[in-house]
């Protein structure tokens, strides 16, 4: 894992100085309980198919990812240099958490697994992925999905 405190002064003073945008939103909405819930992942991990374009350099799109994909049929072009891939090397959970996602709906600790999840290229500024992202939310809504684990990498 890259460490602000084992960086040089100059990428260190850099990464300090990015903005962090905020977002209109309204994250308190009601629901159906989790146990009726249909959730999607979502990844910042810059995964896609193996027969799927790799994400390239600012990419704000995204990439589908069915859930009856086996974890040998993905791969991560996320372009950080600093980015530590030995994790989803020995468990694509760390970074795609399905087989949790599934062990949750076998135990009915939701209400089921979506059919398509999605990933996007984390070292985006978040500002350029804001219209991808309203859009995607319309697609999912559309799919019956009504919460989304998030997992930022």
């Amino acid at each position: 894992m890259a460490r602000l405190d084992r960086m040089p002064e100059d990428e260190r003073t850099h990464l300090l100085s990015l903005p962090c945008p905020t977002f209109d939103s309204f994250p308190w909405v009601t629901g159906p309980p989790l146990g009726k819930r249909r959730v999607a992942l979502i990844t910042t991990a810059g995964l896609h198919l193996r027969s799927a374009t790799p994400f390239g350099v600012g990419a704000a799109d995204y990439r589908i990812i069915p859930a009856d994909t086996p974890a040998n049929e993905l791969l991560m072009s996320h372009i950080s240099t600093n980015f530590d891939r030995t994790g989803f090397q020995q468990d694509w959970n760390v970074v795609f958490p399905l087989d949790r996602l599934r062990e949750l709906a076998g135990e009915m600790v939701i209400g089921s697994v979506a059919n398509y999840h999605y990933s996007f290229m984390g070292a985006t500024d978040p500002v350029r992925m804001e219209a991808t992202a309203r859009s995607l939310a319309r697609i999912m809504k559309n799919d019956g999905v009504d919460a989304v684990l998030l997992v930022p990498v």
